[in-house]
């Protein structure tokens, strides 16, 4: 990201500033758990979550508590939120270490890819629930508006397990539509809900 460098001497005596830099992170919406069993982006703060405007969109998870040991998993809506079931293909693979300093594990996921599927897509294999565990972490969505090409996208997240360990999860794939992906839906397996935490998503232009 660019700095934008001012010639006053002093903040309190700047007289203008120079249009945001490209690259720049605007927020769109910010979603606190709050007990439920989905946290769905459909509606933005001016319309459409999903849209022209912002050719790159990034989740940030916070703090992320379910109330039972459980996955976070995702799927995209092609009709606004009314139902989330896009095509998928992607990749997994997590390295892993305990709290006792057992046996580190590194690999590919083959429980979390999926290949042409229309189920949603796993974000992490394990996140305990005691009081102090959770998860952050970010996913990347690439052009979700083109109505050209399929969709990227890729994650990133740490969870606490219930080893208990930390696991560094790596997800990438895409919606093999041309349609336009205009929601998204996150959801905990079993009967888990979100009980703490955060999703904040944000823009980001390229030019």
């Amino acid at each position: 990201m660019a700095l934008v460098k001012y010639n006053n001497n002093s903040i309190s005596a700047v007289t203008s500033a120079a249009s945001i830099p490209s690259g720049a992170l605007t927020l769109i919406k910010t979603l606190t758990a709050s007990g439920s069993t989905t946290m769905n982006f459909v509606h933005g703060n001016s319309g459409v979550v999903f849209d022209s405007t912002y050719p790159i969109y990034k989740f940030e998870f916070i703090n992320f508590h379910a109330s039972e040991e459980t996955v976070i998993r995702f799927q995209g809506s092609i009709n606004g939120g009314s139902s989330y079931g896009v095509t998928i293909t992607s990749s997994a693979f997590r390295a892993r270490h305990y709290e006792n300093n057992g046996v580190a594990q590194l690999g590919y996921r083959t429980g979390d890819d999926l290949a042409q599927s229309t189920s949603p897509q796993p974000l992490n294999s394990n996140l305990a629930a005691d009081n102090d565990q959770c998860m952050g972490g970010t996913l990347m969505f690439f052009n979700p508006s083109s109505t050209t090409f399929v969709k990227h996208f890729i994650s990133n997240q740490n969870s606490s397990t219930s080893s208990p360990g930390t696991a560094n999860e790596f997800i990438a794939g895409y919606f093999n539509t041309t349609s336009a992906i205009n929601a998204i839906q996150f959801t905990f397996d079993n009967s888990a809900n979100f009980a703490d935490g955060k999703i904040k998503l944000y823009g980001i232009k390229d030019s």
